[in-house]
């Protein structure tokens, strides 16, 4: 029986098709990842977290949610190092020295002033993270956001944060302070003191507020600088190839480190007036930084006392709290 000439050729057309087809599931199993080259896991990782969130859309209260949970975990690990480098700061000893002066005092005198910072950090990623996040879609909604919108967005956080939990800080200074430990033996009646000043006025800036300035100053930019660094240096690292969740936390770490040793001689101010309690101990700004340089003997290298433990301190802290937020970031 003869067929039609469009039969005759149908099957000779399918056998010059078969080898094309043959390359295109060559090709398409080499980008399924079969057989072409691996893609590094963190960058898929990235990728999917980047696209679950543009499903499920910007939640602010999951940004401030994580934030806390980020801070807590991070504190309560770091505390022994923060206690030691405040004493440091604050009576220009050696490690030794602030060492052997917290075994003498024993365990409880050494957990006192604990639950400040640990309210306090915890609250501090709860604002830090969430404002972060909301400023940043507030004022640049687009997608992808430049080293000067996220700088802008850390500025602000920065501030919401230091107006926030300026009191706190203030009640953890005096509570640290072992030449205070009698006349103010518990947070609550540092509260009293505060409260004891005549009016508003005196009561905030004697009281709660003391040294609100050089807060600002610090948390402002300290902010600014970390959220416009730690994404970019984070992504560099996951380019060499790094193990999971390992980019994020020396990211963290280097971060904070340079950061904190860049304001550290601010910190140093801020808890020496901090520290003080009363109308009759206030010194003006002048008189705090003379006090302090004198304090270290009118060198400049001893304002650096206890920066070897920031160093420790805030490499662990924020390499803990960045690593912990982008892992709970990748699984919530």
């Amino acid at each position: 029986m003869l067929l039609p000439p469009s039969l005759h050729q149908w099957k000779p057309v399918m056998s010059l098709h078969q080898k094309p087809m043959e390359d295109c599931t060559e090709r398409s199993k080499g980008l399924l990842g079969q057989e072409g080259p691996s893609r590094n896991p963190e960058e898929m990782a990235a990728e999917e977290a980047e696209e679950q969130q543009r499903r499920r859309g910007w939640d602010p209260g999951r940004s401030f949610r994580l934030g806390a949970a980020a801070n807590f975990f991070s504190t309560l690990a770091t505390f022994p190092l923060h206690k030691t480098m405040f004493r440091q700061q604050l009576h220009a000893t050696s490690i030794r020295e602030a060492g052997r002066q917290l075994r003498q005092e024993g365990l409880r005198q050494f957990c006192r002033g604990l639950l400040p910072p640990l309210l306090a950090k915890t609250l501090q990623g709860t604002l830090l993270f969430g404002s972060y996040e909301t400023f940043l879609h507030l004022l640049f909604p687009s997608g992808s956001h430049s080293w000067g919108q996220q700088a802008t967005a850390g500025l602000l956080s920065g501030l919401s944060e230091g107006l926030v939990l300026g009191p706190f800080e203030r009640v953890q200074n005096v509570l640290q302070d072992g030449q205070k430990a009698r006349r103010f033996p518990t947070a609550r009646s540092i509260l009293e003191e505060f409260r004891s000043y005549g009016g508003l006025r005196e009561r905030l800036a004697l009281g709660y507020y003391r040294g609100l300035g050089l807060i600002l100053l610090r948390n402002g930019l300290g902010s600014a600088l970390y959220f416009s660094a730690k994404d970019p240096l984070r992504d560099r690292l996951r380019e060499k190839g790094l193990p999971a969740r390992l980019p994020a936390l020396l990211s963290g770490c280097i971060t904070g480190t340079a950061i904190g040793l860049l304001l550290y001689p601010l910190g140093v101010l801020i808890a020496n007036i901090q520290a003080q309690v009363g109308s009759g101990e206030a010194l003006g700004l002048r008189g705090a930084l003379h006090a302090v340089w004198m304090a270290r003997g009118g060198r400049a290298a001893l304002l650096y006392r206890g920066a070897s433990l920031l160093v420790l301190r805030s490499g662990l802290s924020w390499g803990l709290t960045t690593a912990m937020h982008d892992f709970l970031q990748d699984i919530t």
